[in-house]
């Protein structure tokens, strides 16, 4: 298996990467955004989300 950040041989200590490097690399990625799941929610899901929470807490 090849480190998927350099191509380089894996290191059984940080696999699937080389070395803590190409681990680093991978990790600030994905926190920085670079990385993303795809996902079919429309834009407003949050609102919507938020907006049943707000029915579901009413009183009955």
């Amino acid at each position: 298996m090849a480190c998927p950040i350099c191509d380089g041989e894996t290191d059984p200590k940080y696999r699937p990467f080389c070395s803590k490097r190409c681990a680093d690399v991978d990790l600030a990625k994905w926190m920085s955004g670079s990385y993303a799941v795809p996902s079919n929610d429309p834009e407003d899901a949050e609102q919507v989300l938020e907006e049943l929470d707000k029915k579901n807490s009413r009183p009955h």
